[in-house]
């Protein structure tokens, strides 16, 4: 599964009522759960106990692999928010729709990847630590420039993503005003605004 080594294997079911009973969830997060997930189980763990070669890294020891099968394409990302919240591991969710996969890691923030066949991971890197960063770059799609840290990166990412939301609507509504001294004082807003960007 995902190209990882054979020794990684593992098929361990997660049942949601196990999930519900240890976590003590309301009925609110019950009901969302029940309505996007169908099923969930441990496919893989990268440790140095499945890849001897690879040692445990300053903070990651190991890493998850948890397939999630879901009842519909347009899930609650809080759910799978949630799981990584509530299990203390490094987690990488393979999510399932059909024939379509999805993958999602939450690192400062939840990471997706886009919706298509079942991608293949490499695991670069000298340590557990290495290997986790570079698989939240591979799914977030993130490219670290020169002098940032991988969270650096992610923060200046989201903001920039923010910003340029921020122009767009603001060129929308530029557009549709009708008064002048309005219009005027828009399009010195999104000046500064591109100057930030």
């Amino acid at each position: 599964m995902l190209g990882l080594p054979k020794s990684t294997e593992l098929s361990q079911p997660l049942p949601k009522t196990r999930i519900f009973a240890k976590f003590d969830l309301r009925s609110s997060q019950k009901d969302r759960f029940d309505e996007d997930i169908s099923r969930m189980s441990i496919v893989n763990v990268i440790s140095p106990r499945t890849i001897p070669a690879l040692p445990v890294g300053e903070n990651v020891e190991s890493i998850y692999v948890l397939e999630v099968l879901l009842k519909n394409q347009d899930y609650d990302s809080r759910n799978i928010q949630l799981l990584s919240k509530l299990i203390p591991q490094k987690m990488l969710f393979l999510l399932r729709f059909e024939d379509k996969v999805q993958l999602a890691i939450f690192h400062t923030k939840l990471l997706t990847g886009e919706w298509g066949p079942e991608p293949e991971i490499i695991l670069a890197g000298l340590d557990l630590e290495a290997v986790w960063e570079g698989i939240v770059k591979m799914v977030g799609n993130i490219e670290i420039e020169e002098g940032n840290t991988l969270e650096e990166q992610i923060h200046y990412d989201e903001a920039r993503a923010k910003l340029i939301k921020q122009i767009e609507d603001l060129e929308k509504k530029s557009r549709a005003e009708k008064q002048p001294r309005r219009k005027l004082e828009m399009f010195e807003e999104l000046q500064n605004l591109r100057e930030k960007l």
